[in-house]
C-alpha cells in the first residue's frame, strides 16, 4: 500500500497500472524526490482520491474511505480516461492492426472482418463511455450541489453498467483475440501482428481496470451521494430567485416580450449575440422562469411593457 509519503518516482518506476493513473491525472514525469503528497498538491491532485486508486485491489470495497473521496477529482479522471482510450490508445491499435494486415500476402478476407469486427467493438465502447459523460458525470455533479437530476436512476444505469461491462467490453474483446489467435491467415510475417496482439491484451486490462473503478469505486460512492441527499434535514424546496434584474436585463426582456430575435436584439441594444444570450440566460436564472408566456406575463405586472405596445404580438 503506497502512502502520502512515499516517494512518487518510487511509484512510477515499480507499478504500471500506477503509470496510467498518473498519465490520466495529467501529473508530470521528473519529480526528483518528491513524495506522492507533495506532487499531488503541487498540480491540484487530490491525494486521497489518487491513493485509492493506485491502491485498489477487486473485493476490497471496505478498504475505501468514502468520507475521504473526491467525486470531482474521480469523475475528472474518468473523463481523462475516456478521452485517453478514444484519442490515443485504440485508434493506435487499430493502426497497428491495419499495419500488420498489411504485411499479409494472403487473399482471405478474414483480415478485413477482423478490423470490422474492431471497428464495431469501438463504436459500442464509444456510445457506451458517452453516455457515461452526458447523463451519469452530469447527475452527480448535480447531486454535489444539493439538487436531484431528473430522468436518471442510478440502480438501472448500473444494472445495464454491469451488462455492457461484462458483454461487450470484456468478452467481445477475448472474442477478438480468439479469431486472430485461431483463424488468422498463415504468413511469415508474424512480428508485427503477434505486436498487435501484445497490445490488444494492454488494452483489455486497461478497459477492465477503467470498469472496476466505476463499478466498485464510482457507483457506491454515487449511492452514498444520494443517501446523503435524502436525508439531509436542512434539504429544502429550492428558494424562488430573490435577484433583480439589472436594467440591461430588463431591457433584453422586453425585447423578447416584443418577439424579437437574439440578432434582432442585439441590433436594437448595440450589443453582440452572445451578450444577448448571457442576458437570457441570466434572466430566466434569476426569474425562473423560461417561457416566453411566462416572461411575458412578467414583464407586464411589473410594468416593464405596455400592453397596448405589443399586444399584437401576444
Amino acid at each position: 500500500m503506497y502512502t502520502y509519503n512515499d516517494k512518487m518516482a518510487d511509484l512510477m518506476s515499480s507499478d504500471p497500472h500506477a503509470l496510467q493513473i498518473i498519465s490520466r491525472f495529467r501529473l508530470p514525469l521528473g519529480v526528483g524526490d518528491k513524495t506522492i503528497q507533495d506532487v499531488c498538491r503541487e498540480n491540484n491532485v487530490h491525494t486521497s482520491t489518487f491513493l485509492t486508486l493506485v491502491n485498489y485491489k477487486p473485493g476490497c470495497d471496505n478498504c475505501i474511505d468514502y468520507n475521504d473521496l473526491s467525486l470531482p477529482t474521480l469523475m475528472e479522471y474518468l473523463r481523462q480516461a475516456h478521452a485517453y482510450f478514444f484519442n490515443f490508445s485504440l485508434p493506435m491499435l487499430r493502426r497497428k492492426l491495419i499495419e500488420a494486415i498489411n504485411y499479409s500476402v494472403s487473399d482471405s478476407k478474414i483480415p478485413m472482418l477482423i478490423i470490422r469486427f474492431f471497428d464495431e467493438y469501438v463504436n459500442e465502447v464509444s456510445l457506451h463511455m458517452q453516455h457515461e459523460n452526458e447523463q451519469l458525470f452530469p447527475y452527480v455533479e448535480k447531486l454535489l450541489e444539493g439538487e436531484k437530476g431528473d430522468g436518471f436512476n442510478i440502480e438501472i444505469f448500473a444494472h445495464q453498467h454491469r451488462a455492457v461491462d461484462d458483454q461487450h467490453i470484456a468478452d467481445k474483446l477475448t472474442e477478438l483475440k480468439n479469431l486472430i489467435v485461431k483463424y488468422y491467415p498463415q504468413t511469415d510475417e508474424n512480428d508485427l501482428l503477434i505486436s498487435a496482439l501484445s497490445d490488444l491484451f494492454q488494452v483489455e486490462s486497461a478497459l477492465d481496470r477503467h470498469c472496476t473503478f466505476e463499478d466498485e469505486i464510482l457507483l457506491p460512492a454515487v449511492r452514498l451521494l444520494e443517501q446523503r441527499y435524502r436525508n439531509s434535514p436542512v434539504r429544502k424546496k429550492k428558494q424562488e430567485p430573490t435577484e433583480e434584474l439589472s436594467d440591461r436585463e430588463k431591457d433584453v426582456l422586453v425585447e423578447v416580450v416584443k418577439g424579437l430575435s437574439n440578432k434582432e436584439i442585439a441590433d436594437v441594444l448595440c450589443i453582440s449575440i452572445h451578450t444577448v444570450i448571457s442576458h437570457r440566460k441570466n434572466i430566466s436564472r434569476k426569474l425562473n422562469i423560461h417561457s416566453p408566456a411566462g416572461l411575458t406575463i412578467y414583464a407586464i405586472v411589473n410594468n416593464l411593457v405596455d400592453l397596448d405596445e405589443f399586444k399584437d404580438n401576444l
